[in-house]
């Protein structure tokens, strides 16, 4: 609940931030650029920081102050810091000087004028990105200690800092220009949440001992795990890499479109998946005793832990589907986003709700597996959906829609559905893999079957009321569709609940 309510403020100011870049950007050539720039190094930080580093570092820390080995523990701490450091420092002054020569690999559709804003925008992300990735090793420090809000809290100083550029800046200046000031002011939200953390990260590790410690035994298994997690990590973002990529050769406003799709799929992503797989990592990397004491332990707190995704998650992919349109109006629409473009932002919100429930419950499997100090395995099956990912994307975007008589501009659509089916077949090959480990451990099919027809049931109220209604302002239709969605599907999925919460409140009155 800790990890949820932390993301939820972050995610919310980050639906916030969106909203008002899209009020001065829209889906024009400036709001393709600072996109396309932010993705690259954003690469870079979740190669080396959060999905990385937790699932490297925090098993072998948390193991340790388990055993209560602290002054070990805050040795390793110490070293990984110091490690990080270095290799950052090194990528960020790299990643300055040779913009130019990677351009043409990573947007080879941006030409002339976007191109060069393009390059300036990389070349101010980068000295955040370094910034970033220390913030993560708090995050894995305090994610061990069991200080879960803050730092999944902390994004939202990030957030605030670009609105308030947006919001300052915004009026009155050109598009291109104010791009580089929200730019600047990215980095510096980056350094302002970083010492957000710092300060209780201290507390926590008394005796943290700063120093490139890389031969100590601990570190070196950090290290070796290191290694398989980052190319694990690393294909994945592969993945959306290519996907931006094909995206900058569709037409303009493609970038900008699945961006603002992919703030909103990442709310449940964040909020039920990486929630619970954030949480349950450092209890699942604790845990002690024989093989099959552990194994009966990871599989009752996976099974709970699926079930609790499976719960939120499947109305969140019906809901994309069948109602993206009344989502995105909400948040984006107005001044230079119009009806159309949230229309078109519905088609990239499908897709993604494709492979939504796949996506966030592999998320909690690949977590079993790391606590399992295996990184391997997940590794190869990300290899596997990587792979598909790109020869689907890359169909489905571009000689796809041409054959249906679409228009070019839904190939982006067609990138984040074929991501979806990638992503189910990942998910089965880990949950295969886990259960010859430690026994089945699903959130069960009769359950699953249920949560889908009671969230198809809330689509279809959902919809009645849409049909029944005049035209209304983007927030109010949405209120009045969505609201009946979930109270549908609440009464569907889980009676039993709602009775007793009901009959609870009654006897209260009374």
């Amino acid at each position: 609940m800790l990890v949820a309510a932390g993301i939820l403020l972050s995610r919310l100011a980050g639906l916030i931030r969106d909203r008002v870049f899209a009020q001065y950007f829209g889906t024009t050539d400036a709001a393709d650029a600072f996109r396309t720039a932010l993705r690259i190094p954003n690469f870079l930080q979740t190669l080396f920081g959060e999905g990385v580093l937790s699932a490297s570092f925090i098993p072998v820390y948390a193991g340790l102050l388990a055993r209560e080995e602290r002054e070990e523990a805050g040795r390793v701490a110490g070293a990984v810091f110091a490690i990080l450091a270095l290799l950052t420092s090194v990528l960020v002054l790299f990643g300055v000087l040779a913009t130019p020569l990677f351009m043409d690999a990573i947007a080879p559709g941006f030409h002339g004028a976007k191109r060069q804003l393009t390059i300036t925008l990389v070349r101010i992300f980068f000295p955040g990105t370094g910034l970033l990735v220390l913030s993560a090793w708090c995050l894995g420090i305090l994610n061990s200690h069991h200080r879960f809000f803050l730092s999944y809290s902390a994004p939202v100083l990030w957030n605030a800092a670009i609105i308030a550029a947006l919001l300052y800046f915004g009026p009155g200046n050109t598009e291109e220009h104010l791009a580089v000031v929200v730019a600047w002011a990215s980095v510096a939200g980056s350094g302002i949440q970083f010492m957000a953390q710092l300060p209780v990260v201290l507390k926590l590790v008394p005796k943290l001992k700063v120093a490139l410690a890389w031969r100590l035994q601990n570190v070196r298994v950090v290290i070796h795990n290191f290694g398989p997690v980052f190319v694990s990590r690393g294909v994945v973002q592969v993945s959306a890499y290519v996907d931006s990529l094909l995206a900058t050769l569709l037409p303009t406003g493609a970038v900008a479109a699945l961006a603002y799709a992919q703030t909103i799929y990442l709310m449940p992503v964040s909020l039920f998946g990486m929630s619970v797989s954030a949480s349950e990592l450092p209890a699942m990397s604790s845990v002690l005793g024989r093989e099959d004491e552990i194994a009966s332990n990871l599989r009752k707190r996976l099974i709970t832990g699926l079930r609790r995704i499976a719960f939120f998650v499947i109305p969140s992919a019906v809901a994309f589907i069948t109602v993206g349109d009344l989502i995105a109006g909400a948040i984006y629409q107005g001044h230079r986003f119009h009806h159309s473009d949230a229309i078109w932002v519905w088609g990239v919100l499908a897709g993604s709700g494709v492979g939504l429930f796949a996506s966030t419950q592999g998320r909690l499997y690949s977590s079993a597996f790391y606590a399992l100090k295996d990184t391997r395995t997940p590794l190869r099956f990300a290899i596997i959906r990587v792979a598909l990912t790109t020869a689907l994307g890359y169909f489905c975007s571009k000689p796809l829609p041409p054959m249906l008589g679409l228009d070019p501009k839904w190939g982006v659509a067609g990138l984040t559905a074929s991501a979806g089916v990638s992503g189910w077949i990942e998910y089965l090959l880990l949950k295969q893999a886990l259960s010859r480990r430690i026994g089945q451990a699903g959130a069960g099919i009769a359950y699953v079957i249920r949560l889908w027809a009671a969230a198809l049931a809330g689509a279809a109220a959902a919809w009645a009321i849409k049909l029944s209604l005049p035209p209304l302002h983007p927030i109010l239709m949405a209120c009045a569709t969505l609201v009946p969605f979930g109270l549908v599907y609440l009464l569907l999925a889980d009676p039993k609940h709602i009775r007793g919460r009901i009959a609870s409140i009654a006897g209260s009155r009374r």
